[in-house]
């Protein structure tokens, strides 16, 4: 299944996934002179053309952070544009990532680029929350997390997942407040509960990493994953003097589909990444159905959440390929992320 499926993107994929697969998967050493060829074709792309236009004298992408807004693109915004390129092959010495990386530890949190109105968010006081959560997840997956210290918010992150774990629900942590006329559940203030940032971060680092704290994530997405309580199945929000959004804080209900059944690709390619897949029955369940649907031309077949693998933005989008236009291209995003997913979840046939 696996020479199927390397072959199969080998042959018909864009270079960063090409590059990704031999490095990544096969874990060779490619080439410089072959890797250097691949990231000319990546940058002459447009997208990554968009984002390498944007930047700004400091370093910053664009004149966004948390996605767009009507002054930034969809990917002329330093958290879109640093994950973009850090998922595609640009190398982390290319002097457009190094100054956004260097923007990061520069740029105050206070900063206007950081689109808080100069607040300050304390990821610490506030749980699932902080525009600094947002800023490591950057770190993190753009690969800088050894040049970068993030382990602060990467021990934050599992402490976020560990007290899933210590309590009966979120409503042992939350309250409820009047805003606006309306009731609305909050965070109680120094509160830990992971969210989409959290997961994100520990998916893209390893320092955490040990037989006991992939356990105690496994527990933590197994508790979160109930479904037998309709009455827990809530999240909260942040009060900050006013009722502030998450950071994407998980809920009781926690599911790798949607609600057509078809597969999140991101989630079961960051928990597999994380190692808790030998814990977790809903992962294993969705990693061999991922397996049983490679076909004979080693192409993924499953039914995934197209609107979630495509594109790229805060909360979803995997794609690396230029465009969809040809189908052979969408084949090559769901087969790649696929292939990680088995590779990281231990499943080869």
């Amino acid at each position: 299944m696996k020479h199927k499926m390397t072959d199969f993107l080998l042959e018909n994929a864009n270079p960063s996934i090409r590059y990704r697969v031999r490095a990544e998967v096969l874990g060779e050493t490619v080439p410089e002179d072959e890797a250097r060829l691949m990231q000319e074709e990546v940058l002459a792309e447009p997208v990554v053309q968009l984002i390498l236009a944007c930047q700004k004298e400091n370093g910053w992408l664009g004149n966004g952070f948390h996605g767009p807004n009507k002054n930034a693109g969809p990917y002329e915004n330093q958290e879109v544009g640093t994950k973009y390129l850090g998922e595609k092959l640009i190398f982390r010495d290319h002097p457009v990532l190094e100054r956004a990386m260097d923007a990061f530890v520069t740029v105050p949190l206070t900063d206007l680029c950081y689109r808080t109105h100069g607040k300050y968010y304390d990821e610490f006081k506030y749980a699932a929350n902080g525009q600094n959560i947002i800023r490591c997840a950057c770190i993190a997956r753009a690969g800088y997390a050894d040049r970068i210290d993030i382990s602060p918010q990467i021990q934050l992150s599992l402490d976020s997942f560990r007290r899933v774990t210590e309590v009966d629900s979120i409503l042992d942590i939350s309250r409820i407040v009047k805003s606006g006329g309306k009731e609305k559940r909050v965070f109680n203030k120094d509160e830990r509960w992971p969210c989409w940032y959290h997961l994100d971060i520990l998916a893209h680092t390893d320092t955490w990493k040990t037989p006991e704290n992939v356990k105690i994530l496994a527990d933590s997405v197994n508790a979160l994953m109930r479904t037998d309580r309709a009455d827990k199945q809530v999240g909260a929000d942040s009060w900050v003097g006013h009722v502030l959004g998450t950071t994407g804080c998980f809920k009781e209900g926690f599911s790798l589909r949607n609600p057509a059944g078809e597969i999140q690709l991101d989630r079961c390619e960051w928990l597999c990444r994380c190692g808790v897949t030998p814990y977790v029955p809903a992962l294993q369940e969705a990693v061999g159905e991922i397996a049983a649907s490679v076909d004979c031309d080693g192409i993924c077949r499953a039914a995934i959440d197209e609107n979630q693998l495509r594109g790229f933005s805060t909360y979803g989008g995997q794609q690396l390929e230029v465009d969809w236009k040809a189908p052979v291209r969408r084949d090559c995003d769901a087969t790649y992320r696929a292939l990680l997913i088995l590779h990281y979840g231990g499943n080869f046939g």
